[in-house]
């Protein structure tokens, strides 16, 4: 069981190509981290999988355990187990966090089954506990008026709620002071299964020293240029891109 991409090619509608081959196999319970600069097509890359309606794809193939994930809708994804945080969480106005996510559950449930309540609720505060995260939050508005660093946690909930098969992470590291940074990472490696992969995209060493990934790929003018261990982040801690250039030559 993986998530397997073939030579996958993307591009805005009706604007620039920005994915030109992506080659990649997260296998069922491998963390993988995404680098590289800004403008390399890592967040493109997520929203394409996820199916965001302002990309098109051009060319390639993406297959979750067996299935063709671009044929799926988006609610088709996210039932069938791919689960997104955002680099920029959105704000819902009007719906608060426990419906939100009561609604979500529930949208996962086969025809006539109902999420039970007092279950529900037991979990959601549990989940809370470990973010640290106050439990007035669930009658507030999805993300409306949080911190960034709030609502990166919101996200994780919202994960750890929905307990996906393959989570990408995109710059959830992005605005968070270091005790956030540190809960967050916990609330991500409590979830770390055999049957659970990830996707971990980051700038930032500082992220991957909490969530140490399997493997390393460096993505670079839409392609994967660069593969390997933990030795290739702290590579780019210590020198930047720079070793890209004897890569694009």
């Amino acid at each position: 069981m993986s998530l397997i991409i073939k030579n996958l090619c993307a591009r805005v509608k009706d604007g620039a190509d920005i994915l030109n081959g992506i080659d990649l196999e997260i296998p069922t319970g491998e963390v993988h981290a995404i680098m590289g600069p800004n403008g390399s097509g890592k967040s493109t890359l997520s929203k394409v999988l996820c199916g965001h309606p302002d990309y098109e794809v051009t060319g390639g193939s993406v297959t979750m355990d067996g299935q063709d994930l671009l044929a799926m809708s988006v609610d088709e994804r996210s039932r069938a187990g791919l689960f997104l945080a955002f680099q920029y969480p959105v704000e819902v106005p009007g719906v608060s966090n426990a419906n939100f996510m009561r609604a979500a559950m529930q949208a996962r449930l086969p025809k006539g089954e109902d999420v039970d309540a007092v279950a529900f609720y037991k979990q959601l505060r549990g989940h809370m506990k470990e973010l640290g995260m106050d439990t007035k939050f669930t009658a507030r508005a999805v993300n409306e008026g949080f911190s960034g660093g709030e609502k990166k946690r919101n996200d994780i909930l919202q994960m750890m709620m929905l307990q996906p098969s393959y989570a990408i992470l995109d710059e959830t590291d992005s605005g968070l002071d270091v005790d956030a940074l540190r809960i967050v990472s916990e609330g991500v490696n409590a979830m770390r299964a055999p049957f659970r992969s990830f996707i971990v995209i980051t700038h930032y060493k500082r992220l991957l020293d909490y969530i140490r990934p399997d493997v390393v790929h460096v993505l670079s003018k839409g392609k994967i240029v660069k593969t390997g261990g933990f030795e290739l982040v702290d590579h780019i801690e210590a020198h930047g891109f720079d070793f890209l250039k004897n890569t694009e030559a």
